[in-house]
């Protein structure tokens, strides 16, 4: 069985997709899994890191851009699409999974073309016009927010949740009473390319986070181009922190947080929930359709976080928000069960049980994470 992956471009389209390629692998370990990307984006580093075969189309972005990025973007398609064929008959496959990034469309389409089962997987609380563009050739639309499915044919409609990797599932028991102030742990992450906003904001909080927390542990994941800025100003700073430009093992870091200042990618957002952590959201303002700022909203909505527009980030806003949530041991603990009372933990087993259905294949339901009662 053969299972291609259209995924890439950020952290938030690739890291649901790996979270599926090791549930099928999980229920099947012969299945063979392909990784369909471009040149561009993470995907390479990432996937090299986790294990994957990964192949490279040729696609460039459409929505957002330029009129000349949007020209290129469509003669593009052709070159695109004679790839993703070339690749579905060459390698055989049973089943098309699009979870974003620019391969996903052309990928959807071609498995149209040659009838083979075709998904998407749309993580956002306001989905993305390509895939709202591919849907009629999808035969399911797995969907992590409700408020999404009106894009959609409501019969081809999911709602399950995003699928995250089991490692973000693991030795999650019950909220646990938070620890000491003096010991802490902030982290703070711009998503899988940094963001010097955060960077910036969290620099100037420096000063005033050393006096109101003096014990606080800081990891920051600053993106590989601001990471010897960050780096350098924090040792001006006289605070000691892991400063690293990407953090591989997210799980294991994300599981030791008390809280976290990050982006509101759909991801980060099924993270934060899988993981039961509460979370300052700065959601990035320039995304498409401010679907960042959905997510946000969803989950402080919910109780499992902060909101702080970009507009209103500064050193000051920062500290007083970490200060704030980190200093009130009864908010820290309400944020944290509110958070985890938002997770899906069995998403990856629903989108792959329907995968399977779709093929005409069964398969023991008993292998899968959510089975397990994790």
């Amino acid at each position: 069985m053969t299972i291609v992956i259209a995924a890439g471009g950020t952290g938030g389209h690739l890291y649901p997709a790996v979270a599926l390629a090791r549930e099928f692998l999980s229920r099947d370990p012969s299945a063979k899994i392909l990784f369909v990307g471009t040149r561009r984006g993470i995907e390479s580093k990432v996937l090299a890191h986790e294990g994957f075969e990964l192949e490279f189309i040729t696609a460039k972005p459409v929505m957002g851009k330029g009129l000349l990025a949007v020209m290129q973007g469509l003669l593009s398609l052709p070159a695109g699409l004679w790839q993703s064929l070339r690749i579905l008959r060459q390698r055989q496959a049973d089943v098309v999974i699009g979870v974003g990034g620019y391969t996903s469309p052309t990928m959807l389409v071609a498995a149209a073309m040659r009838g083979t089962a075709r998904v998407i997987v749309e993580p956002n609380a306001y989905p993305g016009m390509a895939n709202k563009a591919v849907a009629p050739f999808a035969q399911r639309i797995f969907l992590a927010f409700e408020s999404a499915a009106a894009a959609f044919d409501r019969q081809k409609v999911r709602v399950v949740g995003t699928p995250v990797r089991r490692e973000f599932l693991a030795q999650v028991g019950e909220v646990e009473s938070p620890p000491v102030a003096e010991r802490r742990h902030l982290l703070v992450f711009g998503g899988s390319q940094g963001a010097k906003a955060i960077n910036s904001a969290m620099l100037d909080a420096l000063a005033s986070l050393k006096e109101r927390l003096p014990g606080l542990a800081i990891t920051h994941q600053t993106g590989e181009a601001d990471c010897q800025r960050v780096r350098e100003a924090y040792g001006r700073a006289g605070v000691e922190a892991e400063i690293v430009p990407f953090l591989y093992d997210m799980p294991k870091v994300l599981r030791t947080a008390d809280l976290v200042v990050a982006r509101a990618g759909a991801m980060t957002i099924a993270e934060l929930a899988a993981c039961g952590k509460p979370a300052i959201l700065i959601p990035l303002p320039t995304a498409i359709y401010d679907h960042q700022m959905k997510n946000a909203r969803a989950m402080e909505a919910a109780g499992g976080a902060m909101v702080v527009p970009q507009a209103n980030l500064t050193g000051a806003t920062l500290s007083e928000s970490v200060s704030v949530i980190l200093l009130n041991s009864q908010r820290l603990q309400a944020m944290s069960a509110k958070s985890r009372a938002m997770r899906r933990i069995d998403a990856g087993e629903v989108i792959v049980r329907e995968c399977y259905a779709l093929m005409g294949v069964t398969h023991d339901i008993d292998k899968s994470v959510g089975a397990a009662g994790v």
